[in-house]
């Protein structure tokens, strides 16, 4: 079990989403940063779809009230314990009880997560422990975490437990063990302050004005802060229509880009709504996702535009890279096949 000191700005337990509802008007929220997510339990043994704390821009103070394994990926919120001592992250950490874990102010990103081994134990709600804020439903109590709170973590996995094991050797009477092993550096996407974001032509991208479309991938858009969990606000050089028209509503996804009447997108994000009646210009490729995730106010933003095909080859190349990740550590401890 955990115990919430002090929340920070807005923390709350997400998972890979809640699917199949968006036709009863059920948005699927989930992490912000899926592949952070990802990472984060893959290196504590979990399902990849266990239940993390996603911390947004200042992180949480939190209190380990058991021994317990766990992996801090995403944006740097320079994560430490009491007495100043930093916690590598990208990596499994074992630390013992009564530890306390203090994250700060994002320095690189805005985003970060923390998965226990087991996963946070708290009920599921349309197949999903994932908070939806703005209806108030899911992860714990359907809210943000406050001071206070306590979740209760469930069983670890055998390879958590092999894992936990491993760095108790080395131990000792030190407050935390952090693996000699981590992510490599070439898989973890560069939260940089001005990220360069690859797009593809969206379904109304032959509307816009020559002008405009030459904008998109020639001009910077910076983050302001109305940006949320929504939708991630941009503002630049007007976007705008050749022939101003009106369209039927119909669905998004994550990614969409949609410029409303003042030519300013809008990225749609986590809490998206599940249909929307603004034109959409392009569509982020899922493999940088991650990158408009940890893009935090005052970020500048390029646009790149790529195919279809080559959104797709990205794909495949990055999920090819987890389930090599995934392989290498079940080797490691000597578990020839998946959990």
């Amino acid at each position: 079990m955990i115990k919430i000191i002090k929340p920070g700005l807005l923390s709350t337990i997400q998972d890979m989403g809640r699917f199949g509802f968006q036709k009863y008007g059920v948005g699927s929220s989930g992490a912000m940063d899926l592949f952070s997510h990802r990472i984060a339990n893959i290196l504590t043994g979990n399902n990849e779809n266990a239940p993390t704390i996603e911390m947004t821009l200042l992180g949480a103070e939190i209190l380990f009230q058991e021994d317990s394994l766990i992996a801090i990926c995403g944006g740097n919120l320079s994560p430490a314990i009491t007495g100043g001592s930093l916690i590598p992250a990208w990596r499994p950490v074992l630390v013992k009880k009564g530890t306390v874990l203090h994250l700060r102010a994002a320095k690189q990103g805005c985003r970060t997560y923390l998965a226990v081994a087991g996963g946070f134990s708290v009920p599921k709600l349309m197949n999903s422990a994932s908070t939806y804020l703005r209806a108030e439903m899911g992860g714990f109590r359907g809210r943000a975490l406050q001071s206070g709170d306590e979740i209760s973590v469930n069983p670890r996995s055998t390879l958590a437990g092999y894992i936990a094991e491993y760095l108790n050797a080395s131990l000792n009477h030190k407050p935390f063990a952090a693996a000699d092993w981590f992510v490599s550096p070439n898989l973890i996407p560069s939260f940089e302050n001005n990220p360069v974001i690859r797009v593809m032509e969206g379904r109304h991208y032959h509307l816009f004005s020559e002008d405009s479309k030459k904008q998109l991938f020639n001009s910077l858009f910076h983050v302001i802060p109305q940006s949320d969990r929504m939708g991630c606000r941009l503002q630049g050089p007007p976007l705008q229509l050749e022939n101003p028209q009106e369209l039927l509503s119909e669905a998004v996804t994550y990614g969409t880009i949609q410029v409303p009447a003042d030519g300013n997108p809008i990225v749609l994000l986590a809490d998206r709504q599940t249909t929307g009646g603004y034109v959409k210009m392009a569509q982020i490729a899922s493999v940088d996702f991650p990158l408009i995730a940890q893009a935090k106010p005052g970020d500048r933003i390029h646009f790149k535009k790529i195919s279809h095909e080559e959104a797709q080859r990205l794909y495949i190349e990055r999920e090819k890279n987890l389930l090599q990740l995934k392989q290498g550590i079940l080797h490691k401890f000597g578990l020839g096949g998946f959990q």
